[in-house]
């Protein structure tokens, strides 16, 4: 059956998340019901991780097959444009090999949390807002920490149904973007539940001053969620980008 990949962005206010859940509306749900409604066909669509409630994503990439009437990209993207809340919104719908899949054909994903130290209106809900200025270097020197260890128990949510805790973190960096404004990207084969918002939270504990490179070794290497940092909050956490071989394009 022909099969579809779909990116869209999404701010994730309004949602319990990108997972169809029974107790509040998903971004999954309204896409599948767009589709559907449009398509004139019952439509599944399956993304390529799952964003928590209040998270939002640039670059979410999901797949969904088709074997009715040929559409046009062009029009279809219009029609669901049209059709999803004013919070969605698809770039592109591309053809792919029938065995591609959004979730396990995916090399890697980009995460971007914004953080301010001082009050924004026109960023309010999309950034964290911290009452001290973060020390930078210590941050990134505990970035290539981070990498150096594969094992990230200490950074998932808990009484989660994965088999492995297992990642492998490609890149990541703070910056400073103005003054009063930092962009923390991290780049991974996969993430756990809840893991960035995790390792944000640690590294934001080191920028104060709390945490030492001796320090974030005992909390990976304990693999235990109890002994690192408070989750920084959802609702500066996007998701930037999937990452796809190339040979999966048609």
């Amino acid at each position: 059956m022909p099969r579809f990949f779909a990116t869209l962005s999404y701010n994730g206010r309004n949602y319990v998340g990108w997972q169809i859940q029974p107790n509040g509306l998903s971004v999954q749900q309204v896409l599948q019901d767009a589709l559907s409604v449009i398509l004139r066909d019952s439509v599944a669509v399956t993304g390529a991780g799952r964003t928590d409630a209040g998270v939002h994503a640039r670059g979410m990439v999901a797949h969904f097959d088709w074997e009715g009437d040929a559409f046009s990209s062009v029009d279809l993207i219009h029609k669901l444009n049209n059709f999803l809340p004013k919070d969605i919104s698809v770039s592109s719908i591309q053809p792919v090999k029938p065995d591609a899949h959004a979730r396990f054909s995916a090399l890697s994903r980009t995460y971007s949390y914004y953080v301010v130290t001082r009050k924004d209106p026109f960023m309010h809900g999309l950034t964290c807002r911290i009452h001290f200025h973060p020390d930078l270097q210590l941050m990134n020197a505990l970035c290539e920490v981070l990498k150096e260890y594969n094992d990230f128990t200490s950074f998932s949510k808990l009484h989660t149904d994965v088999k492995t805790n297992l990642c492998s973190i490609k890149s990541a960096q703070w910056e400073q973007k103005e003054e009063h404004r930092y962009v923390f990207t991290i780049t991974a084969d996969r993430f756990l539940r809840n893991m960035v918002r995790a390792i944000v939270g640690t590294l934001l504990e080191a920028g104060r001053g709390r945490i030492d490179e001796r320090g974030l070794r005992r909390i990976i290497e304990a693999k235990n969620r109890n002994v690192a940092g408070d989750s920084a909050p959802g609702h500066a956490l996007f998701l930037e980008n999937v990452a796809y071989p190339e040979d999966i394009w048609l």
